[in-house]
């Protein structure tokens, strides 16, 4: 009886790990450290995860049940990732729950910072957010990628969500398309 319920457990986070892996791919694209600005550093690969990791954890919460539940299990996904990223990185198993404090504190505090970023009628307060966490140099052209991503995120639904490939556009700078 008890195997069953590890099959049921392993069984649904088929489809949030699944998901977990199409955002952590988007937030890989060599486009955001090349030309968006973003450094290519430990720190910078967990902003740019961070970016997209809000942008379907905002979709999630406008979506209808069970949409939420799915939230806090994409959540677990994405910090199970960093933690093995530490462990793989040689941290030591006495210090991998005080950078994961912190990891969890900086990842919240960039959800507070980019949501009302995203709510509010400002288009600048999305660049200055940015500018202060993720690009210095590029953080309009990301800017322009996450609205375009936001966008296209609105019009899915959670089984959409879900399976959609790829989940995220291309990157595409800005200089890049005034070039074409």
């Amino acid at each position: 009886m008890i195997f069953g319920w590890f099959g049921k457990r392993a069984q649904r986070r088929a489809p949030v790990d699944a998901l977990f892996g199409r955002v952590a791919e988007a937030s890989r694209q060599p486009g955001l450290y090349l030309a968006g600005g973003i450094p290519d550093s430990f720190e910078g690969r967990f902003e740019s995860l961070t970016l997209h990791m809000f942008l379907v954890l905002r979709r999630l919460r406008e979506l209808p049940p069970p949409a939420g539940d799915l939230s806090q299990e994409l959540i677990d996904a994405c910090f199970s990732y960093l933690e093995l990223g530490f462990r793989n990185g040689g941290v030591s198993d006495i210090a991998v729950p005080k950078r994961m404090k912190k990891i969890g504190q900086m990842f919240y505090g960039r959800i507070q910072a980019y949501e009302p970023a995203f709510a509010g009628s400002d288009p600048e307060a999305l660049t200055e957010a940015l500018h202060r966490n993720a690009s210095q140099q590029g953080a309009s052209v990301v800017a322009t990628y996450l609205r375009e991503a936001q966008a296209g995120l609105a019009a899915l639904d959670l089984e959409a969500l879900l399976h959609r490939e790829p989940l995220f556009p291309d990157f595409v700078s800005q200089e890049a398309v005034h070039d074409a």
